[in-house]
């Protein structure tokens, strides 16, 4: 049996936890919630170790999620995310985070599929978010991710209703590359 994976990727604070609580209540689906807020939260700092511990918890309730066969499971985020975000802030990333996020791609029990969060909505400080002024180049970093490894998406803009919306036209009518 085929699951669909369904996950938000986009720039800070441009409406992926928004989105994926809807798409779960509306589709009473298994949502995996973003661990970095949790692990992070009371931190000082962070440094490039804790983004491979981030994303060791973040593949690893996924595949808990997985592990129990559901149709379709949405995702606050995935490794891509976690990816970039090391990328952009360190220069590089682990080879474990790489290597995984390949790997759960090519997985053919699941089907992946991502909407795009559009950064058009109003930023949105908390201690957590660091790049309110780049979320546009951000974004077209996470395009380029998409198109280079051929993933299918959507991208999603505009208030949360509407991004709602779009989402649930389907990932084989909504914008879909």
């Amino acid at each position: 049996m085929s699951t669909e994976i369904l996950v938000m990727t986009g720039p800070e604070s441009s409406g992926k936890t928004t989105l994926a609580g809807q798409l779960s209540d509306y589709w009473k689906s298994p949502l995996v919630p973003e661990v970095a807020r949790d692990y992070l939260e009371g931190k000082v700092s962070y440094q490039q170790h804790d983004l491979l511990k981030i994303a060791k918890q973040q593949h690893q309730r996924e595949q808990a999620l997985l592990s129990h066969f559901p149709k379709k499971i949405v995702c606050d985020t995935d490794l891509l995310v976690i990816m970039i975000w090391s990328e952009v802030k360190y220069g590089c990333c682990d080879p474990w985070i790489t290597t995984t996020f390949e790997n759960s791609i090519k997985q053919q029990s699941s089907t992946r599929y991502y909407f795009l969060c559009d950064s058009d909505i109003p930023w949105q400080a908390d201690r957590l978010r660091e790049n309110p002024n780049n979320r546009d180049e951000l974004f077209n970093l996470y395009l380029q991710k998409l198109k280079e490894y051929e993933l299918p998406h959507s991208i999603v803009e505009g208030e949360p209703q509407e991004r709602l919306k779009q989402a649930l036209t389907g990932p084989n009518t909504c914008n879909a590359t």
